[in-house]
This record gives C-alpha cells, structure tokens and sequence, in this order.
C-alpha cells in the first residue's frame, strides 16, 4: 500500500471520553465542536480510542478535510485502529487522511468529549 502522508499539523485533537465509534448518532456533536476549530488551524485528529466507524463517520472526516482545504489548512488523522485503517484504505481515504506522524501524546487532551 503507497501513502502520501501529511506534515506535522499545527494542533493535535484527542477524541476522548465514551466516544469509541464514529458511527451514525455520535457524529454531528464532533463536527459541531470541530469545524469551527478547522477553519482556523491546522488539524491532527488522534483517534485512538475510536474502534469502529461507518459512512456517517467517514462523511464527518470528509466534511472536516474539506472544511480545512478551502480555509487554506491541512486535516489528517494519526493512531486510527487496525479496523479503521483498513475501511479508509478501502474507500481510498488512507492516503489523504492518515498520516504518518509519529504521535505525540500531550500532557492533557486538547479535546475532550464527555459521556453523553
């Protein structure tokens, strides 16, 4: 498989709390939360903690990519699951949205979602 990996982004945003699929239902609270902030900054979505995802979260990254792009920003995913991988590379994701940055774990999350 041939990526072609983002650079380092300006700002890395953990998807923490009960949040583990990016699924129908739990998507529209994160592009609220999130597009405000890709407007204005360069975006590293860690999502390490998300273990599943459908066409709804994938419309939610896609919407995120393309919300960064035409403010003149970059958008790219880092610590995406085994499963997860493998469904963007299916749909051909993996080389626009998975980057190959090593992660940096910060001291504490810039992002957090609370259990609903």
């Amino acid at each position: 498989m041939t990526r072609n990996y983002q650079n380092v982004m300006e700002r890395t945003i953990i998807i923490e709390g009960n949040l583990h699929e990016l699924v129908r239902g739990e998507e529209q609270r994160l592009v609220n939360e999130l597009k405000p902030i890709v407007r204005e900054h360069s975006v590293t979505l860690d999502m390490r903690h998300i273990e599943r995802i459908d066409a709804a979260g994938i419309a939610v990254l896609i919407s995120l990519y393309g919300e960064a792009r035409m403010a003149g920003h970059e958008f790219a995913i880092i610590n995406a699951s085994h499963r997860v991988s493998e469904i963007l590379e299916l749909v051909g994701l993996d080389r626009i949205l998975i980057s190959g940055e090593p992660s940096r774990c910060p001291d504490q999350p810039c992002y957090e979602m609370p259990a609903a």
